[in-house]
């Protein structure tokens, strides 16, 4: 095995039997392992094997050992119970969001969609005060304040644990300090350069979401070298940004970011391949919810008629181990999930 960064990407899952290692805390196995040596970009050794051949190889070489010690980690998330795939419900507080912008741009309007996503079987929420669907410019610190904190506030009150969706480090602080649980920052702290030294010092799960560019450039940058590895990389870059700035590993959540800086086809291909991203060892969230390519898929323009899709792309997310699953429709989700476990677990 040549010198450089060794990947053990997970190429074959499936659920557990009772003796066998989960994957990152999940209730799947690995059975295939696509191994790959990186250096500077450049892939210089690249194979697949199979559970016996990995163990085999690992133990006389200490890097693919501690490469593949990373997939048996079991993720710790703010006491959060991650077992099985949570369900986190969209709060768009936006009058231009790709799906569902204009209908709950007033607070008051949020509060009380967010309170029937909770009664649908939420387990968390998102709320955002900003669109980030390709083309969007920038929203103000303060008109993101005025749209979310009170929802968040609410949220907290209510005693429902929600993340705020947003790139500001202003709007983290105050969200917090709001009440919200999490941070779910789709530039993985690119954005904002106060955001990492800010959330060093907050006490909070934070996400990591794969994009290049921004709203306004990300369908420019869709070149990939090895799409899979590239993410995989990419976002360990951004981990280490992270670690570097003082945000604790274990309080480190990736999304690979579907739609973001993905053509249709590297979309699919992503979910395909999605285990790979069990090779960095954090929870993995994924929101697929009524994108563009489901839709294109499908043959269904209009984004509020995609539930069908989105949940057979939010049970191949779940198939591939995510951990949070990130969407819209939540009702038909939980029932989706609890029929997908029963099968699953072979129950």
């Amino acid at each position: 095995m040549p010198l450089g960064t060794v990947w053990a990407l997970p190429d074959a899952v499936a659920w557990a039997s009772r003796d066998e290692p989960r994957l990152n805390g999940t209730g799947l196995a690995w059975h295939r392992l696509r191994v790959v040596v990186r250096d500077a970009g450049r892939t210089l050794w690249d194979t697949r094997l199979d559970r016996p051949a990995a163990g085999a190889l690992a133990a006389r070489e200490p890097r693919l050992a501690d490469a593949l010690s990373r997939l048996e980690y079991r993720p710790i998330l703010a006491g959060w119970d991650l077992a099985h795939p949570l369900v986190m419900g969209i709060v768009n507080v936006t009058p231009d969001s790709f799906s569902d912008g204009g209908r709950h741009d007033l607070p008051a309007e949020a509060i009380c969609h967010a309170r029937r996503l909770v009664a649908a079987g939420a387990d968390l929420l998102d709320i955002g005060g900003e669109s980030t669907r390709p083309g969007s410019r920038e929203i103000d610190a303060g008109t993101q304040c005025a749209r979310v904190l009170p929802v968040v506030a609410a949220a907290a009150e209510d005693g429902v644990r929600c993340a705020v969706d947003t790139r500001s480090a202003v709007v983290m602080r105050a969200a917090v300090a709001a009440g919200a649980a999490m941070v779910n920052d789709v530039s993985a702290l690119g954005h904002d350069p106060g955001a990492a030294d800010l959330l060093a010092g907050l006490d909070v799960p934070v996400v990591l979401m794969h994009m290049r560019g921004d709203p306004t450039t990300m369908r420019d940058r869709v070149a990939y070298d090895d799409l899979i590895v590239d993410i995989v990389e990419e976002l360990a870059a951004r981990i280490d940004h992270a670690v570097a700035a003082g945000i604790a590993r274990e309080r480190l959540v990736i999304d690979p970011g579907f739609g973001f800086a993905k053509t249709e086809a590297q979309n699919f291909a992503l979910l395909k391949g999605m285990a790979a991203l069990h090779a960095l060892g954090r929870p993995i969230l994924a929101g697929l919810s009524r994108k563009s390519f489901v839709g294109a898929a499908s043959g269904v323009r209009e984004p509020d008629r995609r539930q069908a899709g989105s949940i057979a792309a939010a049970l191949a997310a779940a198939s591939a181990g995510a951990h949070i699953l990130r969407v819209h429709d939540v009702a038909e989700t939980v029932q989706a999930l609890k029929v997908w476990t029963r099968v699953a677990a072979g129950a």
